[in-house]
């Protein structure tokens, strides 16, 4: 029998990255306030609007949020996270980049990190993300 959510939870779909650089490290940004869940580190991304692909909705939302210019050949996709918040269900891609135009800088007030894989779980993250956190530490080195 197929597992089904309630007729009220929404399925929200959010595509987020990986931004990888050539010391290994992995970009994480912290949620401004005012926002849900502000203050817990997140992999920079941000929701897929209607008719639009992941790697496209990465493409925008990382020239966005971060004033970065990236291509889909360059977004692997790595694995996802699929999370029943208490209103909507959040089904999130997880890509891969190491290849980017500009320097990540913070336009929407949220701070930026650097961060080992290993490290990762030192820094509060929103529940959808947490097990992304082994793969991530399995595929770096």
């Amino acid at each position: 029998m197929p597992i089904t959510a309630p007729d009220a939870t929404r399925m929200v779909l959010v595509a987020a990255v990986a931004l990888i650089d050539v010391e290994g490290r992995i970009l994480l940004a912290r949620r401004p306030e005012g926002k849900p869940m502000a203050g817990l580190w997140e992999f920079p991304g941000g929701k897929i609007h209607a008719g639009e692909t992941p790697e496209a909705a990465l493409i925008r939302e990382l020239q966005e949020e971060l004033g970065i210019d990236t291509w889909a050949s360059c977004l692997a996709p790595l694995t996802f996270a699929s999370h029943a918040y208490e209103d909507f269900h959040l089904l999130m891609p997880l890509f891969a980049c190491r290849k980017w135009n500009g320097i990540p800088r913070p336009r929407e007030g949220q701070a930026l990190k650097w961060v080992r894989a290993n490290q990762l779980r030192d820094y509060p993250m929103p529940p959808a993300d947490l097990p992304l956190i082994p793969i991530l530490r399995d595929w770096l080195p």
